[in-house]
């Protein structure tokens, strides 16, 4: 099956679920961290559409923990950065209806949480074909480290999700079941 076919299909799967409003309980993504014993201070979320599994409340606990929260923000040429987000500060809605930041200053997570259309248990990931993630992670991580955590909901699990060149492995994915890594 070809990757359009799959994502209008789970998309479509996500729709019809959306009112499970599953998600992703922080404590168990706090202590995951705690375990995983990442030293961070820097942490990429992403504003939910399209009824994807909803991080504003894990990025919302880090914030008032006094950790940077950054989201993406659409550039030139499909590029992306992150910048510094919090509760009360200003998002502009981007050309695909997405709220992103205001702020000028770019930030380099620490830990990334990637949205996914769907995923595989090799941690490969099916967006939504623009190759953001793809070339935001490819960017870097010729900067730096970075922990890439993908959030999905656990029916948009697939069997093998189809890859090219381009496509970046994630290092972990947390469901509301379950955390693969």
């Amino acid at each position: 099956m070809i990757k359009s076919r799959i994502r209008n299909k789970i998309i479509k799967l996500r729709k019809n679920n959306s009112y499970q409003n599953l998600r992703i309980v922080s404590e168990k993504f706090s202590s995951f961290l705690k375990n995983k014993k990442y030293n961070f201070k820097n942490l990429g979320g992403y504003y939910p559409s399209n009824y994807e599994i909803d991080d504003l409340h894990i990025l919302d606990i880090y914030n008032k923990k006094d950790y940077n929260i950054l989201l993406p923000a659409i550039k030139k040429n499909n590029q992306m950065d992150f910048f510094k987000w919090s509760n009360n500060a200003p998002l502009r809605i981007n050309k695909y209806g997405i709220p992103e930041p205001v702020s000028s200053k770019v930030f380099y997570p620490d830990i990334l949480l990637v949205p996914l259309v769907g995923y595989d248990s090799d941690l490969n990931r099916l967006g939504y074909g623009g190759g953001f993630y793809d070339r935001y992670i490819e960017k870097i991580e010729k900067i730096k480290k970075v922990i890439k955590i993908g959030f999905a909901f656990s029916y948009q699990k697939i069997k093998s999700v189809p890859t090219n060149q381009f496509d970046k492995k994630l290092d972990f994915i947390i469901t509301e079941k379950e955390i693969l890594k």
